[in-house]
């Protein structure tokens, strides 16, 4: 990968209404671990050495958890969206001059393969700003090993 830094935000704040839970989202577990924990270890993988996560709902609720993470904690007290997470992070990043990875905290499935491709083509392209997202066809999920590139 490139010698460029790179550090990781992620978004864990949510309050997961749709769960039916007064656990935060992140922190239900999915074979055994915390969703927010398969989501550190991917951003691990791929070699950043800085993350810092967006906590909120009920976050005092799983502070020892959430403290035990390699990962600087920001508090976004109020949960006003996506982006108002993402602007709590700005206060640790005033310096900072790389590449941003922004990932939600809800997705134990992303592979490191997936965003190491994503940041390649990143660098590849010089971009400003790229976006992963996926389509759903229905049925059962196909995962594909071979990126077109």
């Amino acid at each position: 990968m490139s010698s460029k830094p790179l550090v990781a935000v992620i978004l864990a704040a949510g309050k997961g209404k749709r769960m039916k839970s007064s656990l935060p989202k992140v922190l239900h577990k999915v074979g055994g671990k915390p969703m927010v924990e398969y989501v550190v270890s991917t951003t691990r993988q791929l070699g950043v050495k800085r993350i810092i996560l967006v906590v909120g709902h009920r976050w005092k609720q799983a502070r020892d958890y959430l403290e035990s993470l390699p990962a600087e904690l920001v508090l976004q007290r109020e949960q006003l969206g996506t982006g108002h997470a993402v602007l709590q992070a700005k206060g640790l990043l005033s310096e900072y001059q790389g590449d941003l990875l922004i990932l939600c905290g809800d997705v134990p499935l992303l592979r490191a393969g997936t965003l190491k491709h994503l940041l390649q083509q990143h660098r590849k392209r010089k971009a400003a700003a790229t976006v992963l997202t996926s389509i759903y066809l229905g049925g059962s999920l196909r995962i594909r090993e071979n990126y077109p590139g």
